[in-house]
């Protein structure tokens, strides 16, 4: 049924994977699907930003995030499912649906946490991800 599946993390809140990263692991030796895993780094946006880091800060950024993201995948993901690692930079939300067009995903697996009125009036990742993927999306609550 499923073939490859993503599930975003964010590397430096745990809620974003402690329960989504076992769901998709049971999914993926079930059905021995691909597993990948993906972090998303924020851009700088406006030229004018970036001007105020140093030169080749966003590529030091980006080499430290795909570190952490082999580290944690060594630690996390059970050595028998076949896994890739996929480091991005932009909008989270944008970044996960590119992702999955790119890999032809069947199901996008994302942890989810309780909203909180910002959340409503902002929309969380999890929720736009669900508006627009062209697969099928499951959120684990936290």
């Amino acid at each position: 049924m499923y073939r490859n599946i993503l599930v975003p993390v964010d590397l430096s809140d745990k809620h974003s994977w402690r329960k989504a990263l076992p769901t998709a692991a049971s999914l993926c030796e079930t059905f021995e699907a691909r597993l990948h895993l993906m972090t998303v780094v924020p851009d700088f946006g406006l030229p004018m930003v970036g001007q105020f880091f140093p030169e080749g800060y966003e590529a030091k950024l980006r080499q430290q995030a795909a570190r952490q993201l082999k580290e944690f995948a060594a630690e996390q993901v059970p050595g028998a499912i076949e896994s890739r690692r996929i480091v991005a930079e932009g909008k989270v939300y944008q970044e996960i649906l590119k992702a999955a067009d790119a890999i032809k995903a069947d199901l996008i697996v994302m942890g989810s946490h309780r909203p909180e009125l910002a959340d409503y009036l902002l929309g969380p990742n999890a929720g736009k991800v669900m508006r627009h993927a062209r697969c099928s999306v499951m959120v684990v609550r936290e």
